[in-house]
């Protein structure tokens, strides 16, 4: 996938979207900083509007990210994209001034930690399933296990491409991730989920800054996470 936009003298801040929403729809709060950066909202593999889903790729998320980074800039991710931009940091740590990651889904990290074994736990099965189920199905599923709740039913055809986009999902501990040495990094939770929480705190103890701010899964969206990456961009600014 080619640079979105072409260059600029501004600061570039590569964005890297989750599950659900993505390109410039999975930051709605974060278009306001095109004034002083120049914001990139990324799409990752798998992920064009128009085309049918594909599997997740995370070496292919990897090298998205990198391209669009340029000659460097600052990589903001949320959830499952904490995944390849981190990647990308590890792969090319000279290009990422700064890592900010909104609930990072880096569950491989923690594989073996507490509240990311019941996770495991309790969705392997259905991953191991994925081929044997209708994209109606495997949705109702995860939704019942993440969420406890029931997912209606799939009327129209972004719906059902949403489905099937989630069916294709590999799952988030088989990424194969490792810890960025010395890069300045943001960690933001919203403090109502154990799983990202002890993920967060996880990436604390490699020398991340760990914060909270209210949103539940999405903090971004909120006055106070959007407040506290642009002041982590800004102090980590290269002048």
């Amino acid at each position: 996938m080619a640079p979105l936009v072409a260059g600029s003298d501004k600061p570039r801040v590569v964005f890297v979207h989750g599950q659900g929403r993505f390109g410039a729809a999975a930051w709605p709060y974060q278009h306001r900083l095109a004034g002083q950066f120049d914001c990139l909202f990324l799409r990752r593999h798998g992920y064009a509007p128009t085309a049918a889903p594909l599997p997740t790729d995370f070496q292919a998320d990897m090298h998205i990210v990198l391209e669009n980074l340029g000659g460097g800039g600052h990589v903001v991710a949320h959830s499952r994209g904490a995944i390849s931009a981190m990647m990308a940091a590890v792969e090319r740590p000279e290009l990422v001034q700064s890592l900010t990651l909104f609930e990072p889904a880096c569950l491989s990290l923690t594989a073996d930690l507490p509240a990311t074994r019941a996770h495991r736990e309790r969705l392997a099965s259905l991953y191991a399933a994925r081929a044997e189920l209708t994209d109606e199905q495997y949705q109702h599923e995860f939704s019942r296990l993440m969420f406890g709740s029931q997912a209606g039913p799939l009327r129209t055809r972004e719906e059902r491409r949403a489905a099937r986009r989630l069916r294709l999902q590999e799952a988030p501990w088989t990424a194969p991730l490792t810890i960025v040495p010395g890069l300045p990094t943001l960690v933001v939770t919203g403090g109502w989920e154990p799983l990202y929480e002890e993920v967060g705190e996880y990436l604390a103890t490699t020398g991340a800054t760990h914060r909270h701010a209210p949103g539940h899964h999405r903090p971004q969206d909120s006055a106070e996470g959007h407040r506290m990456l642009l002041e982590f961009l800004r102090r980590h600014q290269q002048q």
